[in-house]
């Protein structure tokens, strides 16, 4: 397992995420910042009109066959500098990219807070630090079709949880993650229609890859509360079975001592008060919003967004969220970039303001995880080894 545990976190991982990471978002700039755009003004003071030459009745602003220049028209052209000079660039706008800023530490420190609400305090805040941040760091470095569960349980079992303990603690929090989707998901819509929530092309085939992913979240949902909370010994079961096979027969007494703590601990989680869970959720609830809550700044800090404007943004995260569970890139990286301006363009139609918040998105959200990680990831397995001599 450390064997396995080192060679997540090898060196050619880091490098291959941050390459993919910075020539995906580096590559966004250039697009954006090298492709003119037009831009609807009064009447009679641009030098161009829209003409639908290819007959979909939407006025593409990043199609120069689409503009003809007139003398009095009412758009304009505009290239990247122009735009990002007509922003604002005040106390305000500095203002929500702190909040944005902020929304990420939330974000962390509701995770910090619910593995130590499912571990009885047993860890440390410092310790719930450590295990949070190496834990972001294989997800970052994992596609998002993967998850640092696998890992999650090596360092939680390295802070002296037994391995059983650790593995039905991921199992909850798994499930506590995939709990809030499915049960946010429909009380957003009951406010906000579907038709709000897609793009006006592709609307269809996207609606169905995101209705068949909630469907397989929830069919998760009910598999993780039952491995856990109603039929443990399935875990049991489960891992002595797979050890049955010839070149595992080494690990079957670990599995089984694996399986019984599973069994112990879930029969602990049993008699829990709801309190307890309530606590766990909300904690989850907490991480999750912030999470979300980071692009609404960012989008607040360029664009002037009313409240539903702004509901609407946050709702349209859980569909950018599937999406990004379905990724096979590192972090999700390019699907992540394409998601936000395929779902957040009616908000803007300047590219190089999509693209520029996009890529501030990702520089808040995903890169920190790979330095941070970088930084105590080396420290904290010293400090491990240090305990065990």
């Amino acid at each position: 397992m450390s064997d396995s545990f080192e060679k997540t976190f090898s060196k050619w991982r880091i490098y291959l995420a941050l390459l993919i990471g910075i020539s995906i978002s580096g590559g966004i700039l250039i697009y954006s910042f090298t492709r003119s755009e037009f831009h609807r003004v009064e009447k009679g003071k641009g030098d161009y009109t829209w003409k639908d030459t290819n007959g979909n009745k939407k006025i593409d602003y990043s199609t120069p066959e689409e503009f003809i220049a007139v003398p009095r028209g009412d758009f304009q052209k505009k290239s990247a500098y122009d735009v990002l000079s007509d922003i604002s660039w005040d106390s305000s706008t500095f203002f929500w990219l702190f909040l944005a800023l902020l929304g990420m530490v939330g974000r962390d420190l509701g995770y910090m807070l619910r593995i130590r609400i499912l571990t009885k305090n047993q860890l440390t805040w410092t310790q719930s630090f450590h295990v949070i941040m190496i834990w972001e760091f294989a997800s970052a470095l994992a596609p998002g079709v993967m998850s640092g569960a696998t890992v999650a349980m090596f360092i939680l079992n390295r802070e002296k949880i037994a391995l059983g303990r650790a593995t039905a603690i991921v199992i909850l929090t798994a499930f506590l993650d995939n709990l809030f989707y499915v049960v946010i998901i429909p009380l957003l819509f009951l406010f906000i229609p579907a038709g709000k929530l897609f793009p006006s092309t592709g609307n269809e085939s996207m609606m169905a890859v995101f209705w068949a992913g909630f469907s397989v979240f929830a069919l998760l949902c009910v598999v993780l509360f039952s491995s856990i909370v109603l039929y443990p010994k399935l875990v049991f079961h489960l891992l002595t079975f797979i050890t049955r096979i010839p070149f595992l027969k080494r690990f079957r007494e670990g599995a089984a001592k694996t399986g019984n703590d599973v069994i112990a601990t879930a029969a602990e989680m049993k008699k829990e008060p709801f309190s307890f869970w309530l606590k766990a959720f909300g904690a989850t609830v907490f991480s999750w919003s912030s999470r979300f809550l980071v692009i609404n700044f960012i989008m607040q800090a360029f664009l002037n967004l009313g409240f539903l404007q702004q509901a609407q943004i946050f709702t349209k995260q859980f569909v950018l969220w599937m999406f990004l569970r379905i990724s096979p890139t590192p972090g999700g990286s390019g699907v992540a970039e394409w998601a936000f301006g395929e779902l957040l363009s009616e908000f803007s139609t300047s590219i190089v303001l999509l693209g520029t918040m996009a890529v501030l998105w990702r520089l808040i959200s995903y890169f920190p995880y790979l330095i941070i990680g970088s930084i105590i990831l080396p420290r904290w397995l010293s400090r491990q080894k240090k305990s065990r001599d």
